[in-house]
């Protein structure tokens, strides 16, 4: 079944929403950079409600931490959350199986 299921699907089906896969799928593919909101959108393809409402969802599960600076608001993945480690495995098998498809 997973082989004949888009990437992006798997991924929306998998954490119940295309917003908080994209923002997820997003934050750990660039580990260490730091987003702000309006990136977020824009990176993601999302408007602000879903954006908003999904970070602030990885953020109380301690997936992603927020930091301030002057009047922007920046986002990135938690590298020490419990969850980082098999979100990144999850994200990593999505994408071999993507390029496996790929090179049929």
């Amino acid at each position: 079944m997973l082989q004949t299921l888009d990437p992006n699907e798997v991924l929306s089906r998998l954490f119940g929403s295309v917003s908080r896969a994209r923002i997820l799928e997003l934050l750990i593919s660039q580990t260490g950079r730091a987003f702000y909101q309006r990136e977020i959108m824009y990176e993601a393809g999302l408007s602000l409600q879903p954006t908003q409402r999904e970070l602030k969802n990885l953020l109380d599960l301690g997936i992603i931490k927020r930091r301030e600076t002057g009047d922007k608001v920046y986002y990135e993945v938690d590298t020490l959350s419990p969850f980082f480690k098999p979100l990144s495995e999850v994200f990593e098998i999505v994408q071999r199986q993507s390029e496996s498809q790929k090179r049929r």
